[in-house]
């Protein structure tokens, strides 16, 4: 049975330090190999210049992983972060950002993703990470 947003939403809370709970994360969408969350704009969350932290949004993207891996597998098990790449394209300035973690292997022990960062407002690609897990149980 697939997940559903509210089952992925307690996996947020259950699951997450408290720093990463404050970005107001919340799930928007699940499938198979993904999962889709929105960030929501804070002013508490901007650098100087109004745009919004390259530290969020990379937590962000390593949220979504975990959010992506849990729904492939049915839910929640231990995982921790291998490695994150991310690249940024352009500033974010007071917009939602939607992210999208899309699977691109998942195995026993490790999984891989890519993951999208885009303004919800206008659509306009914002940032690209791909994310590598250790599945720990």
């Amino acid at each position: 049975m697939a997940m559903t947003t509210t089952e992925a939403d307690k996996i947020l809370s259950a699951n997450f330090a408290p720093w990463v709970l404050d970005l107001g994360l919340t799930v928007e969408g699940l499938g198979e190999d993904r999962a889709v969350l929105r960030l929501p704009w804070s002013d508490r969350l901007a650098r100087e210049g109004g745009g919004l932290s390259g530290q969020a949004l990379m937590a962000a993207a390593d949220t979504a992983t975990v959010i992506a891996v849990s729904a492939a597998r049915g839910g929640f098990v231990p995982m921790t972060t291998v490695q994150q790449s991310t690249s940024f394209q352009r500033a974010v300035t007071g917009s939602d950002v939607l992210i999208e973690a899309v699977l691109t292997k998942l195995g026993r022990r490790m999984a891989f993703a890519d993951i999208t960062l885009s303004e919800a407002s206008s659509g306009a690609l914002a940032a690209r990470a791909s994310t590598v897990y250790a599945i720990l149980g």
